[in-house]
This record gives structure tokens, sequence and C-alpha cells, in this order.
């Protein structure tokens, strides 16, 4: 099993190893609560209009690939704007926790980034195999991780329709694993703070 496999399988186990020493020397004040929270709002705004476009297929942990190439939305600016919005939250959530300042936020942004990278790799490959010139057309004019400020070429976009009602329906469990962690950083400040 290669690297991006293994991520791609047990991507919703591996950020157990980041949220655990960040909730065990969480020092969070009002400020960091905050800002952090700005960062997770962001990342879910990413995720949401991401998941929007692409449907529940982003849940699955198998195997990398599609049923469709989703360029629209988001997709038009950035190949990976779910993983983006991950990244962004995770950060949030380690700005939040004032944990071990600066290397747990430097750490998220590491961690999620390397592992992100194989995933990544490993569904370019697919896709790659599964939609052939389209994609690779696709793949050199729209980047990786870094939003493009003019989106992907409109004539060659495809017609998938923004469902919203889908998105709500996909990101409940990221909704509330965002809560979650929201809660306990909350509650641990107003442990530390009686």
């Amino acid at each position: 099993m290669t690297l991006g496999k293994f991520f791609f399988q047990y991507r919703s186990y591996t950020p157990l190893p980041f949220l655990i020493p960040m909730l065990l020397f969480a020092r969070p004040t009002i400020t960091t609560m905050a800002i952090g929270v700005l960062f997770v709002i962001l990342g879910e705004i990413f995720r949401f209009w991401g998941v929007s476009y692409a449907g529940s297929e982003t849940r699955t942990t198998s195997k990398p690939g599609a049923s469709r190439l989703v360029t629209q939305g988001p997709f038009a600016y950035v190949r990976n704007p779910l993983y983006i919005g991950n990244i962004l939250m995770y950060f949030g959530i380690s700005v939040m926790s004032n944990s071990l300042v600066p290397f747990l936020q430097i750490l998220s942004i590491v961690y999620f980034s390397f592992q992100y990278y194989f995933i990544i790799k490993e569904e370019e490959a697919e896709l790659k195999e599964i939609f052939k010139e389209k994609y690779l057309h696709y793949f050199e004019h729209v980047n990786r991780f870094l939003p493009k400020f003019s989106p992907y070429d409109e004539s060659k976009r495809s017609k998938i329709d923004q469902d919203v009602k889908a998105a709500y329906v996909s990101e409940k469990r990221t909704f509330q694993s965002a809560f979650i962690s929201i809660i306990m950083i909350v509650l641990i400040y107003f442990l530390i703070n009686q």
C-alpha cells in the first residue's frame, strides 16, 4: 500500500495525533479563539462551496476516483479546495487552542499538507486514468493548491449545477467535528479561567 492510499483510506483518523496534544496543552484566550474560529469558518466555506459541486463522493475512503470531473465553482480556481479548507480548519483549531505556540500551528500546516500531498498524487493518477485528456488539460491550467485569480476556461468547464442542500447533508460530519472541537476548546478556556 502506498503512502497516498494509506492516508486516503485512514484520513478520518489521521487528525488524532494532531488533536490529542492540541487539547492536552490548550491554553485558549478570547483573542486566539476569535482569530482561530475565523480560519475554521473560512475553511468550512471553502469545503462547503466545493462539496456543493463535487457532492458526497468526496466522503469515500475506499479508493480515489470520481464518476465525473468537477471543474465548476471553486474547482475552476484551484484543483483541491476541500483540502485547502481542511488545512485552514485545522490551522484555525490550533490557533483557537493556543497550544504549543508556534509549533502546533506550524505543524498543522506541515502535517496536513504532507498528508494531502500524497493523497492528491494518488487522486491525480486515478483522475488521469479515468478522464484522460480532459483531466490533463484541467491539470495543466488549474493549480493544485494556489488558487488562480481567473477561473478555468468556461468552455472547458463541467456543466454541473451547485447543490447546496446535498452539500449540507454531506458536510454534517464536518460541521459536527468542527463544532465539537470548538466547544472543547471553549470548555478548556472556562476551566482554566475559573
